[in-house]
């Protein structure tokens, strides 16, 4: 498929005309293309941005809601084709695909579609000398940056909520998988959304993406991705005097204690564990387990990771492909770090090589390790991949240690029947999101992200409302 800019309600290439390849995972070949876009198209989609913005932030509301609306039913009537698509470019399985990407990208713009229908403003009765009331008025143009991982989800997790709030929209989907934004385009052009309200460039993040953060012209930024890339969109924006929401790294704890139901948290670690072939950045990659139950947990969560099935993700599988050729380097890598550190592999730490047509495809063994010290590299660095480490702990106090031991804060699920240790962990681990005996229960009318290099700032419910406006205070004496 070639995928192609979405500008002024005009869907076109690069003006250069030049273009990218765009690999299948699955098969390790490309499939299509996508635009080489620079800085003269996020130029030309942020004048379109700007001529749109006075129309949009006066919409009625209810106007708005409807256009959103548009936009959500269409791809609940397509969705096959984005499941589909979804799978292909990114290299899930399909199932996943089904269950959560699409579905949660639906919900997300319906949901922000509701949101700004209901987002309260505020006052306050000064005694004696009148009324204070707080306007939110939208910011302007508005540069909204996506990953790889999660690509529609993610990518109307940051959209929706500018649009609700009356913004228009210069947005960068992953160069590494465009398809699904594209399609979201092609929606948009479809149903005659206003022009200029939402533009999609599609390119490589220093031609594209440091334009859109560089902008005095971009009011705001939101982005979802590496750390590193973070702090330099930071730095950017901090000069600027800008708006910044930053969702980076994680690093996450999985603490398990010993007085649970092992085949309950058993099931639920596959998949907070190998989820999207472990590429979300809320698995669970170090899990510490308590030293009573260790060896019966060790061994019969590695019998249960030795039967998942890896392989074609158009087919009924339970791991599909990483995401590019680099990054599966980049995850075998750190197996081989995690050996040199002292690691023991009890299952996997190889490349799969699938029969058949994906034979090519970027597959990694999901991997179990234990034996690292808790500070190592591997236990300390984002591997974003099917890896995991196992590490016993004997009290709250030092798993606590452990736990909050990375740089990261973004998430943490901790398993036990104490509902007063659950209470007490939750309040000491450094985290943004933390879930006891559960993962991955998401509410979207909660505040979303994490502490420390897991980013700045907070999405979800009305924090992302709150982020893409402006706060007015008016006082009127009596």
């Amino acid at each position: 498929m070639n995928v192609l800019n979405y500008i002024n309600g005009t869907l076109r290439p690069a003006v250069s005309g030049k273009a990218i390849d765009n690999y299948n995972p699955s098969i390790g070949a490309v499939y299509g293309t996508l635009p080489d876009s620079d800085s003269e198209d996020v130029q030309l989609a942020i004048e379109a941005a700007e001529a749109a913005f006075e129309s949009w932030s006066k919409m009625p509301m209810e106007t708005r809601f409807d256009w959103l609306m548009k936009i959500a039913n269409e791809i609940e009537l397509q969705k096959e084709e984005f499941i589909l698509a979804e799978s292909i470019d990114n290299g899930k399985p399909t199932w996943l695909a089904s269950m959560s990407d699409i579905p949660r990208a639906v919900s997300n713009i319906k949901f922000f579609a509701a949101a700004q229908m209901n987002f309260p403003s505020e006052s306050h009765h000064t005694p004696g000398q009148g009324i204070n009331y707080t306007l939110r008025k939208p910011l302007g143009v508005v540069g909204c940056i996506s990953p790889w991982n999660l690509p529609l989800y993610l990518f109307t997790w940051k959209i929706a909520p500018a649009l609700a709030a009356g913004n228009t929209v210069v947005a960068k989907p992953s160069e590494i998988t465009p398809v699904t934004a594209f399609l979201l385009t092609k929606i948009c052009e479809k149903i005659n959304f206003p022009k200029g309200v939402l533009n999609v460039v599609h390119g490589l993040g220093p031609k594209v993406g440091q334009p859109i953060v560089e902008s005095k012209r971009i009011k705001a930024v939101a982005f979802t991705g590496g750390t590193q890339t973070g702090r330099i969109i930071n730095k950017v924006c901090a000069e600027q005097f800008k708006k910044v929401s930053l969702e980076l790294g994680g690093k996450n704890p999985n603490i398990i204690f010993d007085d649970v139901n092992i085949d309950e948290v058993i099931e639920t670690t596959v998949k907070s564990s190998f989820n999207n072939q472990g590429q979300i950045c809320l698995c669970g990659s170090r899990i510490f387990i308590h030293k009573n139950i260790y060896e019966t947990f060790k061994v019969r969560f590695v019998e249960r990771i030795q039967k998942l099935q890896i392989g074609d993700p158009l087919t009924d599988v339970n791991i599909g492909a990483v995401v590019s050729a680099s990054h599966l380097e980049k995850i075998l890598g750190y197996i081989e770090l995690a050996k040199q550190e002292g690691g023991t592999i009890l299952t996997g730490g190889k490349r799969f090589v699938p029969e058949g047509r994906c034979e090519s495809g970027y597959f990694i063994e999901p991997t179990i390790i234990e034996g690292l010290d808790y500070q190592c590299r591997v236990n300390q660095e984002e591997i974003f991949g099917p890896v995991v480490t196992l590490t016993p702990f004997e009290t709250e106090e030092e798993v606590i240690m452990m736990a909050n031991s990375t740089l990261f804060g973004l998430a943490c699920s901790i398993w036990t029947k104490d509902i007063e240790r659950g209470h007490r962990m939750a309040e000491a681990i450094e985290s943004g999101i933390i879930w006891v005996n559960s993962w991955m229960v998401r509410d979207l009318r909660t505040p979303f992200g994490g502490m420390k290099e897991s980013g700045i700032g907070r999405e979800g419910g009305f924090e992302a409302m709150r982020f893409f406006t402006e706060p007015k205070n008016v006082f009127v004496k009596y």
